[in-house]
């Protein structure tokens, strides 16, 4: 597992970021916390259709149980009234175990599937759950790997966008 960290590492630090793609949420089903299923054009190189549909479905699977209102949800928010919230210092809502679930899937996918094929995901929590950012990275070795053919801006984007990327 400390290698797959590693490799998430060595990806921004060796690899110049080229563009991001943007998931964009679906509110075709009310304001619950879901994302667009639809392929995005940029990633057509990179990663199969149905590996992404699965990533992407599988977080909007997430966020249903996270806010799926239970008996044990219902119980939360009884015991914070009564405690005068004061009771969410000692325990962890339903909502948040999700996220930290969320958090752990994200880092998988990443390790297993986004990073090798130059890509990550970045966990929507990050960006205020509007959006799925995915950073598409250039490898800096090979500047003319065909990826989309423009080796002159990535060359210049390297010196600058890798510092960016790196900070995260």
């Amino acid at each position: 597992m400390a290698t797959e960290g590693h490799n998430l590492q060595e990806l921004r630090r060796s690899a110049s970021l080229a563009t991001k793609v943007f998931i964009q949420r679906d509110y075709s089903d009310g304001t619950i916390c879901q994302f667009q299923t639809k392929f995005p054009p940029e990633l057509d190189s990179r990663i199969e259709r149905q590996l992404f549909e699965e990533t992407v479905k599988t977080l909007n699977n997430f966020y249903a149980e996270a806010e799926k209102i239970g008996g044990s949800s219902y119980l939360e928010g009884c015991l914070a009234c009564a405690t005068a919230y004061f009771i969410f210092l000692c325990m962890e809502t339903h909502y948040e175990k999700v996220l930290k679930k969320i958090s752990r899937y994200i880092q998988e996918q990443n390790e297993k599937i986004f990073a090798p094929r130059g890509l990550l995901l970045t966990d929507p929590v990050e960006r205020g759950m509007r959006v799925i950012e995915i950073s598409i990275y250039e490898d800096r070795c090979s500047s003319g790997s065909a990826s989309s053919g423009s080796s002159s801006s990535s060359g210049s984007a390297s010196s600058g966008g890798g510092g960016g990327a790196g900070g995260r």
